[in-house]
């Protein structure tokens, strides 16, 4: 009985009012919220005066350079991006709402400016972030990662010695001046000398980021852009040890050579041994150079000259050795002396050297005994051969002196055509280096 009367006498406690149970509390960070959002409408710039323009503030801070790729003439980037602007009707007194003086609303529930990036190709894997920041006076911040692949003019002629320019403009993507305007959040000049967050261990080192602002007239309308170039310098030492040193290492010793003996057969294939390591080089390290659609790379070039200056090497050297090995009788004919005497040693009558006279006058002499006659025959062939042997053997010589003065001519010309296209291509690179 006892516990039925505690039972009749709360409940008629709870029906006269006396006992209520107490309502949960709001947060003032969820009155706040819900007191700013009651009304609000996303799609409506927020100014009271319509004809009084938003002023969107943009600061840029690159992170890292990702890649270039010259094929799609494209470059990506990493960049921390902030948007600040006012919002007239995201304004409250901290001191009715427990001193809160920002907080955080979804990005989806407030109006956010159509500001874009022009040369946006793709947005890559940028982390979404669906939250801004908005403090009592109406200043609303919009940080972002961005991870941007951007279409870039990109000039690969000096590689690996290149410099590149990249541009980010931002602009409304609808709206004209009169609506949304641009401004800077910092000073121009500290933005284009921040290099604190920048990934300077990379390929790339970064230069400045110069800013400027201007508007684009477009029918009868003005539209703000604040322009980002982003100056970049390629770092040449990976590719200068990998491409360039092999390469002339390769050069040097194909100019070595030239001072092997030219009557042996060893030139002919050390130099051909060094044009196939050549090409399997070039092959190997097709990768490392940019390609483009466009242009040929000066390096490309550098490779395709020093090939073509190897196989003129190896041209040069396969026309002296065939020059040096003629047979006896081409010797005899292309030789010198031979041409002199065939020129000028037959004037008038046919003259006889000092051994055919021997022999005439030896077989005009009938009156000799035959024994004796058969002994002067013999000391007179044998005279006559070591003379033809001699002659020989001078015609020979006289022929390879002249091989190796050819030789010689050749490679000096070899060395000079080197020495100009060497000092060509150091002024090109060094001019795109220091431009």
């Amino acid at each position: 009985r006892h516990p039925t009367v505690m039972s009749l006498i709360w409940l008629m406690l709870l029906m006269s009012g006396k006992i209520l149970p107490e309502k949960p509390k709001r947060s003032a960070l969820n009155q706040l919220t819900r007191t700013l959002l009651r009304n609000y409408d996303h799609g409506v710039r927020p100014v009271h005066n319509w004809t009084s323009p938003t002023t969107v503030y943009i600061d840029l801070i690159l992170q890292s350079i990702l890649d270039v790729d010259g094929k799609t003439q494209s470059i990506t980037t990493s960049i921390w991006y902030r948007q600040i602007w006012t919002d007239e009707f995201l304004v409250w007194d901290p001191e009715e709402f427990d001193g809160i003086t920002e907080i955080s609303l979804s990005s989806d529930a407030i109006w956010i400016p159509d500001v874009i990036v022009s040369e946006f190709v793709d947005e890559g894997k940028s982390p979404p972030i669906p939250y801004v920041y908005v403090n009592s006076s109406g200043s609303v911040k919009n940080y972002r990662p961005i991870q941007a692949v951007l279409a870039c003019n990109l000039e690969m002629y000096a590689f690996p010695f290149d410099k590149q320019n990249c541009t980010l403009t931002f602009r409304s993507w609808l709206h004209s001046v009169k609506e949304i305007d641009l401004a800077l959040w910092r000073n121009a000049d500290t933005i284009a000398n921040d290099k604190r967050e920048f990934m300077n261990n990379g390929e790339w080192e970064l230069l400045s980021i110069p800013s400027h602002y201007w508007q684009y007239h477009q029918g009868d309308t003005d539209y703000a852009h604040i322009q980002f170039n982003v100056l970049i310098r390629r770092r040449p030492l990976l590719y200068v040890v990998g491409l360039l040193i092999p390469s002339i290492f390769l050069m040097l010793v194909d100019v070595c050579s030239f001072y092997l003996p030219l009557n042996s057969g060893t030139r002919i294939t050390f130099k051909i041994s060094i044009l196939l390591g050549y090409t399997v080089f070039r092959v190997n390290l097709m990768d490392e150079l940019p390609a483009t659609a466009v242009k040929t790379p000066l390096i490309g070039v550098f490779f395709v000259v020093c090939m073509a200056l190897l196989m003129l090497s190896l041209a040069k050297s396969i026309l002296v050795v065939k020059l040096s090995h003629h047979s006896e009788k081409e010797v005899k004919q292309m030789s010198l002396s031979a041409c002199l005497l065939d020129k000028y040693g037959s004037v008038g009558r046919y003259e006889l050297d000092p051994l055919q006279e021997d022999l005439v006058s030896l077989n005009e002499a009938q009156y000799a005994p035959c024994r004796l006659e058969w002994l002067l025959r013999e000391l007179v062939s044998l005279r006559l051969t070591l003379y033809q042997d001699e002659s020989e053997d001078s015609a020979q010589a006289e022929w390879l002196a002249l091989c190796s003065k050819v030789d010689r001519f050749l490679f000096r010309v070899y060395l000079l055509v080197l020495g100009l296209y060497a000092c060509t291509l150091l002024l090109l690179w060094t001019s795109w280096s220091f431009a």
